[in-house]
């Protein structure tokens, strides 16, 4: 008979944000009156930017017409895409990533899920806490965890960030094969520097190890001494990937389009001990199992490295980023220390006490949704998230209903 994947029944509960959206949908059935303003999911709501709305009419336009009309493209992305990445995010920056070690994809999320694949089960994995779920969670699908009890699972090596460290976790304390950073991090909004991005690049290096490092919120930095790329530290090309969004920086988180950086430098090991390229097994993998984004959106996608472009979602960014410093102030006039919100979109909360229960609160007398902390980990608890990603009318609402409520 036909079994399943008994890795599936070890995840706990569903997933955080379907949580939510029950809540949310509860309050609404048993108070129609009332509106609700979302500040959770980190959904963005500003149209996309001009430059890539003209693009993609463009290039459907392109799709109409025999002799301009494309069908499958090339699985790793158009050549006009990967080399407008390369020379914009990371020559610009004397970082050295080359067109052919971009890949472009439908989201960092699929990427981020997808990549563990290509590691051996027995993989040491190490993973922030408080952690974006799908890190963690496509790990224990894949059976890199034992049973979860107080809150962790077994096997898997937890890297506390808290209030103490700046929620910038230490380097483990054991060896470990496979270490998943995010900054800025998604949720508390912190961001490494030079130096600590360093001293991660180093013990992988030492430990033959490597970072997967998400830097899908990169184009909120505005601090010009901290890094955008992993690639900006020395070493980083032997034992780093790294993934990036367009989700956030022009608005295509319903359009999709990300990539991922593999250097060609990156190896593993098989189980005979001989190298292996993770470059060319993440090409084959992408071969086999993905078909590549679509003419129009990677045109659209390109149209972001404009000068058009890229005017537009520093426009974009920005008025994101007045979101956070509104939400900031206003939070922090109740008295709730915060991180994020000057080089991040989100602002990242310590209430001290219960964070389901502040989250119900919110909802209940401010009409207000925010993602409570222990729903990215043990760490998170007495931890609110809050996105920046709304209008500028609901988010001054949101944070008049929210000083009223809990004043």
């Amino acid at each position: 008979m036909i079994r399943v994947n008994q890795h599936y029944s070890k995840l706990q509960n569903s997933y955080l944000f379907l949580d939510i959206g029950r809540r949310k949908k509860a309050f609404e059935d048993a108070h129609p009156e009332k509106t609700i303003i979302n500040l959770g999911v980190g959904d963005v709501t500003e149209p996309l930017p001009k430059a890539c709305r003209d693009a993609l009419h463009a290039a459907a336009d392109e799709m109409g017409d025999r002799a301009t009309f494309r069908g499958y493209g090339p699985e790793q992305g158009y050549p006009f895409l990967r080399e407008a990445i390369a020379h914009h995010d990371f020559h610009s920056r004397d970082a050295d990533v080359g067109p052919d070690e971009i890949f472009i994809s439908d989201g960092a999320k699929c990427d981020s899920a997808n990549l563990q694949e290509l590691f051996a089960v027995n993989t040491r994995v190490a993973i922030p806490d408080p952690v974006y779920p799908v890190y963690l969670d496509t790990n224990v699908m894949a059976g890199r965890s034992g049973g979860f009890a107080e809150g962790r699972y077994k096997d898997i090596v937890y890297l506390d960030s808290t209030p103490e460290n700046g929620y910038i976790p230490h380097l483990p304390e054991e060896p470990v094969d496979l270490i998943y950073l995010c900054f800025p991090n998604n949720p508390t909004g912190a961001v490494a520097t030079t130096a600590q991005l360093q001293s991660w690049v180093d013990y992988a290096r030492e430990n033959c190890a490597i970072i997967l490092f998400d830097a899908a919120y990169e184009a909120y930095i505005r601090n010009p001494e901290l890094p955008h790329s992993i690639y900006e530290i020395e070493g980083a090309r032997e034992v780093a990937i790294e993934l990036r969004s367009f989700s956030k920086n022009a608005g295509f988180t319903g359009t999709r389009c990300a990539f991922t950086v593999i250097p060609r430098d990156l190896q593993a090991w098989d189980r005979d001990g001989d190298k292996q390229s993770v470059h060319a097994m993440w090409g084959r993998r992408q071969s086999t199992k993905f078909n590549g984004v679509s003419y129009p959106i990677q045109r659209a996608a390109a149209a972001v490295y404009t000068p058009e472009g890229q005017a537009e979602i520093r426009t974009l960014t920005d008025f994101y980023i007045e979101n956070a410093r509104i939400i900031r102030e206003s939070m922090r006039e109740l008295g709730f220390p915060c991180t994020g919100g000057d080089n991040s979109p989100f602002l990242w909360f310590r209430t001290g006490g219960d964070s389901w229960a502040f989250f119900d609160r919110l909802l209940e007398h401010a009409g207000v949704v925010c993602i409570p902390g222990t729903g990215f980990g043990t760490c998170g608890e007495g931890h609110i998230r809050i996105g920046a990603f709304n209008s500028r009318e609901n988010i001054e609402l949101a944070m008049e209903r929210t000083i009223k409520a809990l004043k």
